[in-house]
């Protein structure tokens, strides 16, 4: 049994994570950490044993927690690590600020992060996965972030440290990122608002908004140059591929392709977690025996069966 250190946060033993993602799904963690502050989250982890493994959590918008749990302290940023600030034109935002509150706070004081508007979740995952949408991406607006080491070190981390790339980028494992810097373009702030309009309409009519996902579930393919060689295009979509294997609305118990959006993993209601992963795997084996594609996970998944 890992004795925790003292904490001013919130520590809650065997916690249930399944009402903490969007897909509602998952066993429990060894322990949640909520913590009070950033000095809270830096000695928790100065003082924890080595050997205890730590999962930084967000708002669980792009997660699959497995039926098992994980088997690792979580840690969920919460209102100490929301604020937002603005200065010239950058942005600072806690990594619990939702993308959608930060790309409305900078549209407010006429800075266009616009495409922040219909990211799910929050900053801290836009970071660590270079959230993208219509041609713009974290890496694009991002400066510099600050983080909490395993050991507890505050330390801040520049661009080129992040090493960003399509959907990801470096972080080393039980690092906490805790607030982000972006730089933006100046804009008129009732045009930038209109503009975030239209963005939303334009999902609402195109994803299955209202339905219980994750988001886009594979990540677009790599494209190929005119030699044969892979490229980093990505303009082949991932919705595309799925269709032309016959997966649009495929099911596997509760677990459902959106028939609106192929590339939207859906919980119909009462599916686990291995229902979703395993529908998700037999969409990657018949795009793969249809095109010789493989579509890699865009959607995190961790924790045991």
């Amino acid at each position: 049994m890992t004795k925790f250190p003292p904490v001013r946060g919130t520590l809650t033993p065997d916690r249930p994570l399944a009402d903490l993602t969007w897909l509602r799904v998952g066993g429990p963690a060894d322990a949640l950490f909520q913590p009070a502050d950033l000095d809270d989250l830096s000695g928790f982890l100065r003082q924890l044993p080595a050997d205890v493994a730590v999962f930084p959590m967000g708002v669980g918008s792009n997660l699959i927690v497995r039926d098992g749990g994980i088997r690792a302290v979580v840690i969920r940023m919460g209102r100490g690590f929301n604020q937002i600030s603005i200065e010239g034109n950058r942005v600072t935002a806690g990594v619990a600020a939702l993308d959608a509150h930060v790309a409305r706070k900078a549209a407010d004081a006429g800075l266009d992060l616009t495409f922040l508007r219909t990211i799910p979740g929050a900053i801290g995952g836009a970071v660590r996965m270079n959230a993208g949408c219509y041609g713009s991406y974290t890496a694009d607006h991002f400066i510099e972030a600050q983080v909490v080491t395993r050991d507890g070190q505050i330390k801040t981390l520049t661009k080129d440290d992040m090493n960003f790339a399509y959907r990801q980028s470096d972080l080393p494992d039980g690092w906490v990122l805790t607030q982000a810097t972006f730089h933006a373009e100046h804009g008129d702030p009732e045009t930038l608002h209109q503009r975030m309009t239209d963005q939303l309409k334009k999902r609402d009519e195109t994803q299955p908004t209202k339905d219980r996902t994750a988001g886009s579930t594979f990540r677009n393919p790599a494209g190929f140059s005119s030699t044969g060689q892979a490229d980093d295009t990505h303009e082949l979509k991932a919705w595309k591929v799925i269709d032309d294997a016959g997966m649009r609305g495929a099911m596997r118990g509760a677990a459902q392709m959106s028939p609106m959006h192929s590339n939207f993993l859906v919980n119909t209601g009462g599916a686990t977690a291995a229902d979703l992963e395993g529908l998700g795997e037999d969409v990657r084996k018949k795009v793969y025996d249809s095109s010789a594609i493989t579509l890699e996970w865009e959607v995190i998944r961790v924790g045991e069966p």
